[in-house]
């Protein structure tokens, strides 16, 4: 059975879980100094399990990723592209080794202490040879208060193979709080809900913790998939089933 992909933006999830870090009230004399009007920065990652929305994506095997962002802070505009390798497009009957994002948006302050973060991702797999091909774009929303976050992703193509999935939809919330000592509470359940495919629609979870070490930063999560619909042709394996992650990566 085809089976879904995405990884979960590793650097803004890790710049996210970071921010809070800082939530404190600071004096004036250490008021942080201004940011350029230009950013940008590099991410690598090495992962046991590359999974997204739950279900694995290298057959519950390590994967490799990598990605580069842009960021223009007067206005909030930013872009970005990410790459992994993955398992589930052979598993498929396809040919395609890596999955290639590339996104773009804009944040931006709503007041109250409310933030928005709306903009589009594409999910590119070279020469994927699925029918209906794998590639899928999505627009998504999300508003955040504090270490709180609910967003809203939206397919305007097939949801990744899937046959007349068009529409489909992805709701979830999160948490990223600190705890203790810079230790930082991951904390995200999400609602697939694939179009014309509701076998194929689920819930997932995660519970996990984040330490940035400042060389590295360390990430251990348990997370599951509430489903059964996954599995690997390859080896009948669950996709879906609950695992432990640990993420080790680096922001540049």
């Amino acid at each position: 059975m085809k089976y879904m992909t995405k990884h979960l933006t590793l650097a803004a999830a890790i710049t996210l879980a970071m921010a809070s870090l800082g939530a404190g009230v600071a004096r004036a004399e250490d008021a942080p100094a201004a940011k350029p009007d230009n950013e940008v920065s590099f991410n690598a990652a090495l992962t046991t399990d590359y999974r997204y929305r739950g279900i694995s994506q290298t057959r519950l095997k390590p994967a490799l990723q990598g990605g580069a962002d842009w960021v223009h802070n007067p206005s909030g505009f930013y872009a970005g592209t990410w790459l992994s390798t993955i398992k589930w497009i052979d598993d498929a009957g396809g040919d395609a080794k890596v999955e290639w994002d590339v996104y773009g948006g804009k944040r931006g302050d709503l007041g109250g202490g409310f933030s928005y973060d709306v903009g589009g991702l594409y999910y590119f797999y070279p020469s994927n040879d699925l029918h209906p091909s794998a590639n899928t774009f999505e627009l998504y929303g999300a508003v955040s208060y504090g270490p709180a976050t609910l967003k809203y992703s939206h397919s305007t193509t097939n949801l990744f193979g899937f046959a007349d999935s068009k529409n489909s939809g992805y709701f979830d919330a999160s948490v990223n709080q600190e705890i203790q000592d810079g230790y930082i509470l991951n904390l995200h359940v999400g609602r697939q809900n694939v179009k014309n495919n509701s076998a194929a629609s689920y819930t997932d979870w995660k519970v996990g913790v984040t330490k940035d070490y400042g060389v590295v930063t360390v990430s251990l999560a348990a997370v599951k998939g509430t489903t059964s619909a996954y599995t690997s042709p390859q080896n009948g394996k669950d996709l879906a089933k609950l695992g432990a992650v640990l993420t080790v990566s680096k922001i540049f």
